[in-house]
This record gives C-alpha cells, sequence and structure tokens, in this order.
C-alpha cells in the first residue's frame, strides 16, 4: 500500500497525522506532491527533535548517528530496502531516518527553491505493481511526453479527493492537508490485476469509498456457442 497526501505548506502536525494515519492503514511507501517541498525534511528533524524529549540535536547526536550508520549493519544481513518491513513509528535513530526517506517519493511546487534547482526533478515516475505513475504536484505542469508514458497521475494542488478518468488515464488527488474544508490523505493498492484509491480524513473517516482504477489491459474473451 502507498499512502499519497499533498499540500500540508508548514503544517507539521497535519504531515505527521497523514503519515501515522497512513502508516496504520498499511501504508509501507508515500507520495508526498508537494505542497511545502521542505516539509519532510522539516517533519524528520520535529520528529527526531520530539523523541529526544525536546532537545534540539547536538554533535553529540551526530557523532553517535555516523557511528551507528558506520558499524551497524543491516538488520538480517540483507539491505533494507524501502517496502521491506512496515514504515518506522520511530524517528530517533539515524539508521531510522535514512528508511523513512526512501519511502518517500516528493515532488516540489512551482514557488519552490526546488522547483527552480536543475537536480530537482518537478515530476517523478513511481512504479506500482504493472502499472507506471507519473506524481505531480499541480496536473497542469504534465506535457505530452508524461501523457504517453504513464497511465495514473498522483497531483495534488486539490481541494477534494477525487478520481477522474480520461480515456484510458486517470487522475488521482488525495485533497489538500492545508487550505480545504476537510484534511485529507489518500491510499493507493493494488487490487488485483489493477489499482484501487481511498481517501480519508485525519480523523480516519471514510471520504472517497475505493474506486477501482482499470490499468489492466487485459480483456476476458468470450466465448459464444
Amino acid at each position: 500500500m502507498i499512502g499519497v497526501f499533498s499540500d500540508t505548506h508548514g503544517d507539521l502536525g497535519a504531515f505527521d497525522a497523514a503519515y501515522e494515519l497512513l502508516r496504520a492503514k498499511g501504508a509501507r511507501r508515500f507520495l508526498f506532491t508537494g505542497g511545502r517541498y521542505t516539509d519532510l525534511d522539516e517533519w524528520v528533524l520535529w520528529r527526531r527533535q520530539k523523541s529526544r524529549g525536546g532537545r534540539e540535536y547536538s554533535d553529540a547526536d551526530f557523532l553517535a548517528d555516523v557511528t551507528q550508520w558506520l558499524v551497524t549493519p543491516p538488520q538480517d544481513g540483507l539491505a533494507r530496502t524501502p517496502a521491506s518491513r512496515e514504515a518506522p513509528a520511530d524517528l530517533a535513530s539515524e539508521d531510522d531516518r535514512r528508511l523513512v526517506m526512501e519511502r518517500f517519493v516528493r515532488v516540489p511546487e512551482r514557488d519552490s527553491l526546488a522547483y527552480r534547482d536543475p537536480a530537482v526533478a518537478n515530476k517523478a515516475m513511481d512504479l506500482v505493481g504493472d502499472t507506471l505513475c507519473c506524481v505531480v504536484h499541480d496536473k497542469n505542469d504534465l506535457v505530452r511526453d508524461d501523457l504517453l508514458n504513464a497511465q495514473v497521475f498522483i497531483h495534488g494542488k486539490e481541494p477534494e479527493p477525487a478520481v477522474v478518468q480520461i480515456g484510458p488515464r486517470y487522475f488521482v488527488t488525495p485533497g489538500r492537508l492545508v487550505g480545504a474544508a476537510e484534511q485529507t490523505c489518500g491510499l493507493l493498492e493494488k487490487a488485483e490485476r489493477n489499482l484501487s484509491f481511498s481517501a480519508f480524513r485525519l480523523d480516519g473517516h471514510l471520504v472517497l469509498p475505493p474506486r477501482v482504477l482499470q490499468v489492466d489491459s487485459r480483456s476476458t474473451k468470450l466465448t459464444v456457442k
């Protein structure tokens, strides 16, 4: 399962609530479609500070994190891939911080410095099952090549969660966590050979029942006798 949320605009409490809600519902990876690109970094620092009882990150903490990273092998001797275990509940250690960052795909919004940085992609391609998805903050940034290459487009900047189908393509948005009537986030998951998207308020109330995205092109052949 993949958690999807957008447009936090500096509200780290809303960011945290969306992460915890989607993690509790089984999300192991997350798509953050912008609305303040740096909120992911600030949220991680905020969570780590909370885990230390509000104490600021010190040089001693940095040295401890580096030491742990250098001497601690991955559990069970295998590299920990982003989907290999549950999303961490605690970000106190450098190991968990790196794991959380690996779980996120994020894209910048137009008014961010990251959007102007040539080293940061304004859109991201993510494979969900066998389906290529394009992640972008503003769907108006999509160009012809994006529409030709991907089948599902996940975007932010919309006040309410929605699934819109145009031909064989789907446009999916989780709504906003700031600046809308309701704070909402979404869950994208595999549904047999297709995908399913649903959305929730931060209190867990379902606001968009699961919508199946018919991304499987295989059709059932009928035999007429």
